[in-house]
């Protein structure tokens, strides 16, 4: 009886402990807007100061192991809490409460925007620029960060110019590999940081199977996609390969999701920037413009399959890298490739700043005039983004009856 009654307390002290970290994370999905850096700010301010559920040195190699990791870096801090709170359950529900108020409000906006003829309305050229102001501030966060000498400085501009000359998402893969090496070649004798033991329940075997499923599925979408033609196969190989390459944060998948979705004719450029520049205007990860693309296309379900695609890479890579990242951060040789892909990263989102943001959504002078009190707006002021894309959205209306 004693050991029955044992299991019961146990059973409600980790449903407790999860629901708990379901309740929080979801105050934090409707509460944390201004994008991945303020939102590792939110998550400091409630994990570690107000409940004290991991120390200062844990959060704080748990954030670089998520920006080490390819994906939504707060998502994946948000996950590894849940997971160190209450394991893998832990993990799922914070990522559920995190993502899913601004997963529901963009797919809303989608189905408004099919519902109405809006391809032409001022509010959607507004919201195009709005992306221009928002990417160009991410770039001078980024760069002052992760390109702050000469030889990173140069990475960038190689990065800049090969994936503007050179189109394509085999590309980008390309210059982030070469990036790799080139800081491996001129860091490798840096110093490494002294790194604290995480206490993480997760296996090693469960690990290292997070891991093959993410490189298997990785490897075999691509060929399902040639053999079969299935149009969901498709689709969920395409937001699974831009969740699973995107170094640097949210602003960085556009334009691998850009040249997954519009050259093939699945959603058009003027609708992808529409609902990009909606994206600045809600709470939660920038990766959730999944489900308003995928609502796009296909409505509710599409809009599932995309979140579930384009976010599955994190959750396998997450758990798959958790109970190894003390020996990985450690490892001189990977600090030093580390720093030629963010440096790398800073180029990419440039040459996404050009094509397609700038070239598709700064058409006139007028165009540049309200980009530039936008960028004014999030730069010298410091308004939230939500304030920023209403702006945007009222300076598009006004230019259409104005011109």
């Amino acid at each position: 009886m004693n050991e029955k009654k044992s299991t019961t307390i146990n059973n409600r002290k980790g449903i407790h402990s999860i629901l708990e970290v379901f309740l929080v994370s979801l105050r934090l999905g409707f509460t944390s807007f201004g994008g991945p850096i303020a939102h590792l700010g939110y998550f400091h301010h409630e994990y570690v100061r107000r409940r004290k559920w991991l120390d200062e040195r844990s959060y704080a190699d748990l954030v670089a192991l998520c920006q080490f990791l390819p994906g939504p870096a707060s998502s994946q801090v948000g996950i590894g809490i849940g997971v160190m709170r209450s394991g893998l359950l832990g993990g799922i529900f914070a990522f559920i409460g995190f993502t899913l108020p601004s997963v529901i409000v963009l797919i809303l906006f989608a189905l408004f925007v099919q519902g109405f003829d809006v391809g032409n309305a001022g509010w959607i050229q507004g919201l195009k620029i709005v992306a221009v102001a928002v990417v160009a501030h991410a770039i001078l966060g980024m760069a002052s960060k992760l390109t702050p000498d000469v030889k990173r400085r140069t990475i960038a501009l190689f990065a800049v110019i090969t994936t503007l000359l050179w189109q394509s998402v085999i590309t980008q893969v390309v210059v982030i590999v070469v990036a790799a090496l080139i800081g491996f070649w001129i860091y490798r004798e840096q110093k490494s940081p002294e790194v604290s033991n995480m206490e993480v329940p997760i296996s090693k075997r469960f690990a290292i199977g997070c891991l093959s499923l993410f490189f298997g599925l990785l490897i075999l979408l691509p060929f399902l996609r040639e053999i079969t033609s299935i149009h969901w196969i498709a689709v969920f190989d395409s937001f699974y390969r831009a969740g699973s390459l995107v170094f640097g944060g949210g602003h960085v998948v556009l334009p691998l999701l850009e040249r997954e979705l519009v050259p093939v004719g699945w959603i058009t450029e003027e609708t992808f920037l529409a609902g990009y520049g909606a994206t600045q205007a809600v709470p939660g990860p920038l990766f959730t413009f999944a489900a308003y693309l995928g609502a796009m296309m296909n409505g509710w379900s599409g809009a599932l399959l995309a979140t579930t695609a384009i976010f599955l890479p994190a959750f396998l890579l997450i758990l798959g890298t958790l109970p190894f990242w003390g020996l990985l951060r450690s490892n001189p040789k990977i600090q030093a490739g580390l720093f030629g892909v963010n440096a790398a990263v800073v180029g990419i989102l440039i040459a996404a700043l050009y094509h397609p943001i700038w070239t598709s959504s700064i058409l006139n002078t007028a165009d540049f005039a309200l980009a530039a009190v936008l960028f004014g707006m999030l730069v010298f002021w410091k308004l939230p983004p939500w304030a920023v894309v209403l702006a945007g959205a009222i300076g598009g209306t006004l230019m259409e009856f104005m011109l």
